[in-house]
């Protein structure tokens, strides 16, 4: 049976709206499944490992990781080393207090612009009560809050919404870290029939059990390892082949959607 790791506190500050003060911590809200791909010496099958070593010294011999400071690189190549005392006088307020700047709709925020969500804790009795006039408060008006915050070393926006009761705190890109989409979509145009029969199919598709979603592809890559073993390959799927006639593969589309439905 998978033994659950406890929720590990990665930022511990008050979230502040108004004059109210409220003292959560942060605990990690999701969890990636890693691959589990080696690095190879593709000559010789030999496995590739990284090592840490001192430029100054000039030796190959690895560098206790207890050793392994940080440090900002100058424009000069210089190094000026920063430690965890140096960072805890950084006189930065976001360090520990997660000030709410203003209320949004949560519908006002470009999907594109969310990174990281953390799960806010409410960190001592004192905490409960204004915990849940907050996220009650969100869930029923609908707006998320704005605020900034320095979690691992770094000064984010963040935006603050409930979620089954829960506070989340998840992380918002600057506004210069996101890309213009430019001239990448097509300006070729389609007809009104197209589109009737898109928002039909839509229809016909609205719905979806995102429990029952899985991820295929670690059960692909033991299928592939597997075959390798025994000497054998995995067949390859083909590749759908766009249609000649959308008109034509929007009608099919519905009427097998209107097929498959219980």
């Amino acid at each position: 049976m998978e033994v659950k790791q406890p929720m590990r506190t990665v930022w511990r500050g008050v979230i502040a709206f108004g004059m109210v003060v409220l003292p959560v911590r942060l605990v990690s809200a999701t969890e990636e499944h890693r691959g589990r791909f080696r690095e190879m010496h593709s000559v010789d099958g030999g496995r590739i490992r990284h090592k840490r070593v001192c430029e100054a010294e000039g030796r190959q011999e690895e560098i206790p990781y207890g050793d392994v400071g940080r440090a900002v690189e100058l424009p000069d190549g210089r190094l000026i080393p920063i430690t965890d005392e140096d960072l805890e006088r950084l006189p930065l307020p976001t360090k520990h207090m997660a000030e709410v700047l203003g209320f949004v709709p949560g519908s006002d925020i470009d999907p594109i612009s969310y990174g990281r969500p953390y799960y806010a804790a409410p960190d001592g009795p004192a905490a409960d009560r204004p915990y849940v006039l907050l996220t009650e408060t969100l869930a029923r008006t609908g707006y998320v809050g704005i605020c900034k915050i320095a979690i691992r070393q770094r000064e984010r926006l963040a935006v603050l919404r409930p979620r089954r009761g829960v506070l989340v705190l998840q992380t918002l890109l600057w506004s210069d870290e996101v890309r213009e989409p430019g001239d990448l979509g097509p300006s070729t145009p389609v007809t009104d029939r197209e589109l009737q029969l898109a928002e039909r199919l839509l229809s016909e598709l609205t719905g979806i059990e995102m429990k029952q979603l899985e991820d295929e592809y670690g059960h692909a890559l033991e299928q592939l390892v597997a075959a390798k073993l025994e000497g054998g390959e995995v067949p390859e799927l083909p590749m759908p082949e766009p249609a000649v006639d959308l008109l034509t593969a929007l009608e099919q589309s519905v009427q097998a959607a209107r097929r498959s439905r219980p």
